[in-house]
């Protein structure tokens, strides 16, 4: 932490949030900024101009809308900071070296967040928190002095789940049949699949409770609203602040791939995974064989009945939830976000 005396340090993200994008990497870059935040530093958003109606968390940051050119970015870091900022991370695919260089104009250390290892990128540190990646895929892709962050140790993920671990790796010890099951799709529901799953699951005896969690500007929000007034197995909540909470007080999940997929992952929760997008498909089936996911496909060809088949059979076997939980729980540590935010401080 800053003494009384010593300039915080400044640190500026470059991210966009959309439906077609989601809100995946806003939330993991609020994560790290949380992180930076424990050690004195102030954070400064650069994002698109849909970002904070698609990312309600967003409310709560120094937030500025800029346009999609990297000098639009720089400008913003010279005029909040007129010396540069010490620090700053960029979450785009739509960026790559060339645009890369030009923001790094404006700072003395850059990160990058990569999910692809398909482009070259010019930067201090490559963060690519995905299960399975090996730093070599890095190799003719970065600048030789670049640090390479790969794997779960680095995953970006708010310190409540970290510090819920213990009790949820307790609870999943005792776990039985599955009561509550926790729907999670990702903020901006793609192409209403929260309301398929939903539909499918409500016609599939045996569980307690399903809270359902969806963004502001989900298709899905009546669909689910209008279940819930039907079935009084259903919660509907559009948006929700401790998900953590949630998490742990669910025996199974279906959910979508991307940052929440380490969430799950750090408390144990057996997850049933959909895709939503052609990315997000190499994790999922990595995982799915390595025996850490149950996975049912991808959304868009998922019919209805395949996808009652899919959540039937991950819900009615017991002894399937108890391996998956076993197996996500050794994955992730929830204390990815502190590591990285010591090393971009130069720790």
């Amino acid at each position: 932490m800053a003494g009384p005396s010593e300039r915080r340090p400044h640190v500026a993200f470059r991210l966009d949030a959309s439906g077609p994008i989601g809100g995946g990497h806003a939330m993991r870059c609020l994560s790290l900024a949380g992180a930076l935040a424990d050690r004195g530093a102030e954070c400064l958003f650069l994002v698109n101009e849909d970002a904070r109606a698609v990312v309600p968390a967003l409310a709560g940051a120094d937030c500025r809308v800029v346009g999609p050119d990297p000098d639009a970015a720089m400008a913003a870091v010279r005029a909040a900071w007129p010396d540069g900022a010490d620090a700053a991370v960029c979450d785009l695919y739509s960026w790559t070296a060339p645009q890369e260089q030009v923001f790094a104009a404006a700072t003395r250390r850059l990160l990058v967040i990569d999910d692809l290892a398909a482009a070259p990128h010019r930067c201090d540190l490559l963060l690519n928190q995905n299960f399975g990646t090996a730093a070599s895929v890095y190799d003719g892709l970065v600048p030789p002095g670049c640090r390479r962050l790969v794997g779960l140790d680095y995953a970006l993920l708010r310190p409540d789940f970290a510090a819920r671990r213990p009790a949820a790796l307790e609870r999943r010890r005792q776990m039985g049949r599955p009561e509550t099951i926790l729907v999670s799709l990702g903020l901006t529901d793609v192409g209403g699949i929260t309301g398929r799953v939903c539909a499918a699951l409500a016609t599939i005896p045996g569980f307690t409770r399903a809270e359902v969690v969806l963004g502001p500007a989900a298709p899905s929000i009546g669909r689910v609203r209008a279940l819930a007034d039907a079935d009084p197995r259903f919660r509907c909540h559009v948006g929700l602040d401790d998900m953590a909470r949630a998490m742990v007080q669910a025996d199974a999940a279906i959910g979508a791939m991307g940052s929440s997929s380490w969430e799950r992952c750090c408390l144990g929760l057996p997850t049933l995974a959909v895709t939503l997008a052609d990315n997000q498909r190499p994790t999922a089936l990595a995982l799915a064989a390595s025996g850490i996911v149950a996975l049912a496909g991808d959304a868009a060809a998922l019919d209805d009945a395949a996808l009652r088949a899919a959540i039937a059979a991950f819900l009615g076997d017991a002894d399937g939830l108890r391996r998956l939980s076993r197996a996500s729980a050794g994955l992730c540590d929830g204390l990815g976000a502190g590591r990285v935010a010591a090393l971009l401080l130069g720790g």
